[in-house]
């Protein structure tokens, strides 16, 4: 057992506890709990850890092979609508001239595609705009005039509108970039559509004025909070530090009305160090809505760091100068096509981190990869590859009774070919960010004190057939509760989304924890060779 294995430890988690009988008391409801954060973490001893999970690659659900799309296709924003899936994504071929100058061959548009499960996709017939003298295409947007401005079709972020006050004709709303013909006004303005099909201008012009908008720039209503919220690329200057010149950043507005927005402020983070942050796919996490989760895509420059300093404003010599590393990399040659425009479009490498934040502002954010790049393979391991797409989505399993899964879709084969880029799916247990791990010799997990409603307690978890996990109700204090110490506590073993938890009660058991409703109280749990993602008062 954990107590007579750890003495010593037992007491000076009990001695710990009663050292803070002052905390602050938070109230969870009965909302889901996840451990993207260390928002309700007290402390982890023994051998127990935070451990960012990784998703599992699957199939290639959708290429972009149609001819008005092209190896420049991304920036997806996914979500239900009812009973179907919609993708919402720009279409866009970028080729290279021989001297490695960038160009395209259409304006840039927004598609859809749609789908039943999440996994299967379709490309419908729109019959909305004409590309080389037809209409059937999936084509929902052109680049071009709308509403008195131009707009820039590939840079549009769609969503459905969960606000309960939102007009029949702005169900679906986006955000696109967008400039005013002579005034040199540029920014962010707002769509809304009553079909997601046909769309005008919110307002006369750019909403969202101060940052650099090339990427995949998003908005939503955030329920949980009672405002819409949008997300987008700036840029941060600077004389000195890791990045001399410029880094990516990323920048936050809220709006009651999705017209008026409030002064931008930049991200902040728990820890973690300056990185060039290329697009954010941040929303609510829709099982824990209270969460904001997003994969923002890591741009790093590698292979010639001796010659990016001035990448920006000349062509690469025709030199060497290449490391080994990069020459290994997957599709050199087109690599070194792409470094003769500028060398950070050769040397520039992308991936999926994870972030989560409780205020929209302040975020966790996971210095190591979340979906890396993978196994070394044409298309993979340059400059746009592995940009999540916005936002999960909940499948169904291949395994026949099997719980659901999230799934979440990233692009690769990015300007690497005339073929088109493609998106992959990925999944991941529900829940399944980051656990609370811990290896058979042990580890525990106490929270920080907190107010709950519901009636009994539930785990997302998983164990070995040799481990185990326990929970101990505490008060404040860090003392058992009679009834719902850790020795009254049967081992639960097993892999479950939705688990009760039950204390022995005389010769029975009982998960009823509703006398402790609305006190005070602690958690502690002991694991051993276990996961523990998730936790609900229900």
């Amino acid at each position: 057992m954990f107590h007579a294995t750890f003495p010593f430890l037992t007491i000076l988690l009990a001695v710990a506890s009663q050292a803070a009988p002052g905390a602050d008391v938070v109230s969870i409801g009965s909302r889901r709990e996840l451990f993207v954060d260390d928002a309700l973490i007290e402390r982890l001893s023994g051998s127990a850890e935070l451990r960012l999970q990784r998703p599992a690659p699957q199939e290639i659900v959708i290429r972009h092979d149609a001819p008005w799309e092209g190896a420049g296709t991304g920036y997806h924003s996914l979500f239900r609508d009812g009973a179907r899936f919609r993708m919402y994504y720009k279409a866009w071929q970028l080729d290279l001239a021989p001297n490695g100058r960038m160009r395209t061959t259409n304006p840039g548009f927004l598609c859809l595609a749609e789908s039943d499960d999440g996994i299967a996709w379709r490309k419908p017939d729109l019959g909305l705009v004409e590309f080389n003298g037809s209409t059937q295409n999936n084509i929902v947007l052109r680049s071009g005039p709308i509403g008195g401005a131009e707009i820039d079709a590939a840079h549009v972020a769609v969503f459905r509108d969960e606000n309960p006050a939102a007009p029949a004709d702005s169900r679906y709303k986006a955000m696109a970039w967008i400039r005013r013909p002579n005034t040199g006004l540029r920014g962010l303005a707002g769509l809304k559509s009553a079909d997601g099909l046909h769309w005008s201008l919110i307002g006369t012009g750019p909403l969202l004025t101060a940052g650099d908008f090339d990427s995949q720039n998003v908005a939503f209503w955030d329920g949980a909070r009672g405002e819409y919220r949008a997300y987008w690329r700036s840029t941060h200057f600077s004389a000195g530090g890791e990045f001399p010149v410029s880094s990516r950043t990323i920048r936050t507005a809220t709006s009651k009305d999705f017209l008026h927005w409030s002064e931008p402020s930049d991200l902040e983070y728990v820890d973690s160090p300056p990185e060039q942050l290329y697009t954010n796919a941040i929303k609510p996490y829709y099982r824990a809505p209270h969460l904001l989760i997003g994969f923002p895509a890591r741009y790093l420059e590698r292979g010639r760091e001796n010659l990016l300093r001035d990448a920006t404003i000349a062509p690469a010599p025709e030199n060497s100068g290449w490391s080994d590393a990069m020459r290994a990399l997957p599709d050199w040659e087109h690599r070194q096509l792409r470094a003769k425009g500028q060398v950070r479009y050769g040397a520039g490498l992308t991936e999926g981190l994870l972030m989560a934040s409780r205020d929209g502002v302040l975020f966790k954010r996971w210095p190591e990869a979340f979906l890396r790049p993978g196994y070394e393979r044409s298309g993979s391991w340059n400059y746009g590859n592995q940009f999540i797409g916005w936002h999960l989505l909940e499948t169904p399993s291949a395994f026949a009774g099997m719980p659901p899964e999230i799934s979440l879709y990233a692009v690769e084969g990015y300007w690497t070919g005339p073929g088109g880029s493609a998106l992959r799916r990925y999944t991941l247990r529900l829940d399944g960010f980051v656990s609370v791990a811990a290896p058979m010799r042990g580890g525990e997990l106490v929270t920080k004190p907190f107010h709950f409603t519901g009636g009994e307690l539930v785990l997302n978890f998983a164990t070995s057939a040799a481990g185990a996990v326990r929970v101990e109700i505490q008060d404040p204090n860090g003392r058992a509760i009679s009834g719902f110490s850790l020795n009254e506590c049967p081992p639960l073993y097993g892999d479950s989304v939705e688990r009760k938890v039950s204390w022995v009660k005389g010769r029975a058991t009982s998960g009823d924890v509703s006398s402790m409703r609305g006190r005070p109280v602690r958690l502690r749990f002991v694991l051993q060779d276990a996961d523990l993602y998730a936790f609900q008062f229900r």
